[in-house]
């Protein structure tokens, strides 16, 4: 199989603490020839607006947005599944308090429809599903996506200073830490994300990519 050399890869993403948390991986995992470009950097104006009600269907629709540019689009889709919610806020989990929602007012609306609940019934579990879409004349990448998960408990309050999202109220049994208290290091190789991105990172030695 010939060997793919300096790829630009699109991650259809404006979130400078994931751009950097994904390139982190990527460049640990020895994919040197690729070079990680966000939607900034190819000067990609507007919003990509979400309609998929899986995780999977929304990574696609991100990744395809870029690739419709002639890139080679990546996209993740991630969020929050709560047992006792019945998987909310799942595909909403970063507009889960309205469409202008920050971290604090979305982890403020989680702790107040978990009120009183036990931590036996505080059961949740991060997903995250990587798509690459590949645009029109690509012939040597396919389209594919992946996906990671990692169980957890809801926290009562917030612990940590560190991650963003729901990564303060999200604990870790294994580590007794929430995913905020863990090191970039630590997090990456427990996380939803990270577990994710080792199998995207499967999937593209196999398609030649190094």
């Amino acid at each position: 199989m010939p060997r793919l050399k300096n790829m630009d890869f699109v991650l259809a993403s404006r979130n400078k603490k994931k751009i950097a948390e994904i390139e982190t991986i990527l460049k640990a995992s020895g994919l040197s020839e690729i070079r990680l470009l966000s939607l900034d950097d190819i000067g990609f104006k507007g919003e990509i607006e979400e309609t998929g009600t899986t995780f999977e269907e929304n990574a696609k629709i991100k990744a395809a947005a870029a690739a419709a540019l002639g890139f080679i689009g990546i996209a993740d889709d991630s969020g929050l599944e709560v047992d006792a919610l019945g998987g909310r806020p799942g595909v909403y989990s970063a507009r889960y308090a309205g469409e202008h929602a920050n971290d604090e007012k979305n982890n403020l609306k989680l702790l107040k429809e978990l009120q009183d609940l036990p931590a036996y019934k505080r059961t949740a579990r991060f997903v995250s599903v990587f798509a690459l879409v590949c645009p029109s004349g690509e012939s040597t990448l396919h389209d594919f996506t992946v996906r990671g998960e990692c169980e957890g408990v809801i926290l009562t309050a917030p612990r940590g200073s560190g991650g963003f999202g729901y990564d303060p109220l999200f604990f870790l049994k294994s580590h007794d830490k929430t995913f905020a208290e863990l090191t970039p290091e630590q997090k990456n190789s427990v996380s939803h994300r990270g577990a994710a991105l080792r199998q995207f990172v499967y999937e593209l030695k196999k398609l030649g990519v190094r």
